[in-house]
């Protein structure tokens, strides 16, 4: 594989696995170049932190792997997505522009300034840690497709139990585990060992309050050998108030390790 190690914690998995777990928001890791470029204080950029980072879904998804029959990848973010946000569109096709936050964040999740305009320093943090984030990305979905001759990519994820300001559909039903669907990368089969993995603990909805699900940009909308689901988790199913982990956390991950088991059996029919 020809992924920058860098861009991504690739943590491996077992050879015959086609699941990648993709991990993109649960860090609070901000370079010291990139942190001064942000105009929060310290405690201000604490607590956006807590309301933006997908807190201990690496912890999820590392139980999760540790559980499954057969160990799936991991793709994991080292990065605060406050750095970049590996899953937006890296231009004008990005809905969430219109509140600031594409792929380099202008605004912080209640509307205030996070970043001074600075298209070249935008252009900078794309090429640094956005593009090498995608294609390592890429290049682990292209090595299961050549080992499997298929993918199936996870996407994990949490929510706050309360709509921040910056959601652009945060009105609708906030489920204990949204599922969230792509039109032509989420397979029927799919979703349905999804709502059978965590329904059976849990309340399912579907893409609200978000929706849809990454595919890597090199295989999106044409390569129907990558499929992908995203697994949203309200935060306070396995969240306490600080933000610790509770006893939530393991049922979510059984369901995971459940979901990552059902696919491996669909794939082997």
């Amino acid at each position: 594989m020809t992924a920058a190690a860098a861009a991504g914690a690739l943590l491996v998995g077992g050879p015959a696995s086609a699941v990648v777990l993709h991990v993109p928001h649960a860090s609070r890791a901000v370079p010291d170049g990139v942190r001064a470029g942000l105009l929060l204080d310290d405690d201000g950029l604490e607590t956006e932190l807590d309301r933006m980072t997908d807190t201990a879904t690496d912890v999820l998804a590392g139980l999760a792997a540790g559980a499954a029959a057969v160990t799936p990848w991991r793709w994991v973010n080292p990065w605060s997505r406050l750095v970049v946000d590996p899953e937006r569109f890296p231009d004008a096709r990005e809905e969430m522009l219109a509140v600031g936050m594409g792929a380099v964040y202008a605004r912080t999740s209640d509307g205030r300034p996070l970043r001074a305009p600075d298209p070249g320093r935008d252009e900078d943090l794309l090429a640094r840690y956005f593009r090498p984030y995608a294609d390592g990305l890429a290049d682990l979905v292209d090595d299961r497709l050549a080992a499997c001759g298929s993918a199936v990519l996870l996407d994990v994820h949490s929510y706050p139990r309360d709509a921040l300001p910056y959601e652009r559909h945060g009105d609708g039903p906030r489920p204990q585990v949204c599922l969230g669907a792509d039109a032509v990368h989420t397979p029927g089969w799919l979703l349905d060992a999804a709502r059978a993995a965590f329904g059976a603990h849990h309340e399912v909805g579907l893409d609200s309050p978000f929706s849809g699900s990454y595919t890597p940009t090199r295989h999106h909308g044409h390569d129907r050998r990558v499929a992908t689901v995203m697994v949203e988790v309200r935060r306070d199913v396995y969240l306490d108030d600080g933000l610790r982990p509770s006893d939530g956390l393991d049922g979510l991950a059984a369901a995971l390790a459940d979901l990552v088991d059902a696919v491996a059996t669909h794939l082997r029919r």
